[in-house]
């Protein structure tokens, strides 16, 4: 039977409702509204005159080939950072939740990297692949790969997918952890007895009891490969070279602040904000039906 809390008195609920939804109001829909509006209209770059344009901001968007490219970039860089973001910290948790002796050091270091802002992330990587000097690019000249970010287009979305998905594996990795620590060990303990292997244990018992954590941190790496990974982009390639890790937020970035078109920043980013919301609805739609609760 279903719970409900009834509350003596009828302003009580909303009291304690106003504070979250007052912050939802100014941080989230009022910024989102305001870039509606400017969406449609044609500013000049020190903002001391606005011109109502209707639409045409968005119709010069998919006149631009950059941004349709961007659109591709993004699509392959948030497939990688979800993709190896899950599965190597899936990996570290299930070696984690077996690590008996000095396992609090292993998981403590593991976490370390979730302190880390974007930005420093990104220039910690840069420096590490820097040629000639960088730890990573001179084990890779010693192997006869001449590694140059700042020209090879391959190599500068692999340093950006890299410090992506190593920003964000400790988040992944408490969820995971989490999630196997609360799988009862009896199940497993009677799989054994009844001689399933380990790999075997974990594809038909363990991973289909992670699937509500694995689904909600899909959910949250799509979020975070579109929105939260502007600073590692920023410092490690500036969208460089060329347009090839352009991503989409930084386009907006790049298109508002340097390129001083406000209004086609701002459609950019009602663009970006559409997606976003598509593909959680999307997920939720269609990907959470093999999710077992």
């Amino acid at each position: 039977m279903e719970k409900r809390v009834l509350f003596k008195s009828a302003w009580l609920p909303w009291a304690l409702v106003a504070p979250q939804m007052l912050i939802v109001l100014v941080f989230f829909f009022w910024p989102a509204s305001q870039a509606v509006w400017q969406s449609v209209l044609s500013e000049d770059a020190f903002g001391t005159s606005s011109e109502f344009v209707g639409m045409l901001n968005f119709s010069r968007l998919w006149a631009d080939s950059t941004y349709i490219n961007s659109f591709k970039v993004t699509a392959l860089f948030s497939v990688l950072v979800a993709g190896f973001g899950l599965a190597i910290a899936l990996l570290l948790a299930v070696m984690a939740n077996g690590v008996i002796r000095g396992a609090g050091t292993y998981k403590t270091l593991l976490i370390w990297p979730y302190a880390v802002a974007p930005v420093v992330a990104g220039v910690l990587w840069v420096f590490m692949f820097s040629s000639p000097m960088g730890v990573i690019s001179f084990a890779l000249q010693s192997v006869g790969i001449e590694w140059n970010h700042l020209l090879n287009s391959t190599h500068a979305m692999t340093l950006i997918v890299v410090a992506a998905v190593w920003k964000q594996i400790s988040y992944n990795f408490l969820f995971f952890l989490a999630g196997l620590q609360s799988i009862p060990k009896s199940l497993l303990e009677a799989a054994a007895i009844d001689g399933a292997s380990p790999a075997r244990r974990f594809w038909t018992i363990v991973f289909p009891l992670l699937t509500p954590t694995t689904f909600f941190l899909l959910v949250i790496n799509v979020i975070y490969a579109f929105f939260d990974t502007f600073g590692i982009v920023d410092a490690a390639t500036q969208g460089g070279p060329g347009k090839d890790t352009a991503i989409l937020v930084y386009k907006v970035y790049f298109d508002g602040f340097k390129a001083m078109d406000m209004g086609g920043s701002a459609a950019q980013s009602v663009v970006l904000m559409v997606i976003v919301i598509a593909l959680t609805v999307l997920q939720f739609r269609f990907i959470e039906k093999k999710v077992n609760y």
